[in-house]
């Protein structure tokens, strides 16, 4: 059933947003350095590897440059119009092209590229990959705003192995035991909730009875408040 929801609403997105994603692409192409796409091999479903597309937001040698692989609040590798587009999602949009061929779904645990996923335990990662990867789903929900976590980091690698991945390993195994087909559109409601309103306690109600959140990345929240 979710892979009907899947094809239905990709592709009636792609329709309606049509008209969205052309500007983008101009806006893109005559912009920063002209890149209006960016593609990354991501690991999909059982392990394959997949191109997740996305909107180009950042330099094209950007995974050479400072922080590598990670991304950090303010980081000077974003282009300006790439900033819009992360802090509104847009450059997610592409992603709806992967659904419609298959490679994700609408609501799945965040597709990671390999060394990433390699964070994650042998057994978490074998658990993780049994579905298809999202365009959303808990944890990007709750690290909808990651990188200003890493950013208090002195070591935001370090930071991001030995905190932030462990509890995004337990928020979609959360995910992976809770999943119904109300779950399924909770989380596509609820993601359009916390895009528009960051600070709404809604995502807490909804999603009652996830992991509770380390005391690492609780302190890091209190102190950007």
């Amino acid at each position: 059933m979710t892979r009907i929801f899947d094809v239905l609403l990709s592709g009636l997105a792609l329709l309606i947003l049509a008209p969205l994603l052309v500007a983008v692409i101009i806006l893109l192409h005559f912009t920063g350095e002209g890149h209006v796409f960016y593609s990354q091999e991501r690991v999909g479903i059982n392990g394959r590897k997949f191109d997740l597309l996305k909107f180009a937001t950042m330099l094209k040698d950007s995974p050479n440059m400072g922080s590598g692989h990670i991304t950090l609040k303010d980081d000077r590798r974003v282009l300006p119009v790439g900033r819009f587009l992360r802090r509104s999602k847009i450059n997610e949009l592409p992603q709806l092209i992967n659904i419609f061929k298959g490679d994700m779904s609408v609501v799945g645990p965040r597709p990671l590229t390999e060394r990433n996923f390699s964070y994650y335990s042998s057994k978490d990662r074998q658990e993780i990959a049994s579905v298809r990867p999202g365009l959303t789903g808990v944890g990007s929900i709750v690290f909808r705003d990651e990188e200003r976590y890493l950013n208090q980091q002195q070591d935001p690698l370090q930071f991001y192995q030995k905190v932030i991945a462990p509890y995004k390993a337990e928020l979609e195994l959360w995910y992976l035991r809770n999943q119904s087909l109300l779950m399924y559109f909770k989380l596509v409601i609820l993601t359009a909730l916390v895009v528009l309103f960051p600070d709404s306690s809604l995502r807490d109600r909804w999603l009652a009875g996830k992991p509770a959140m380390p005391n690492a990345i609780r302190e890091v929240a209190s102190l950007e408040q």
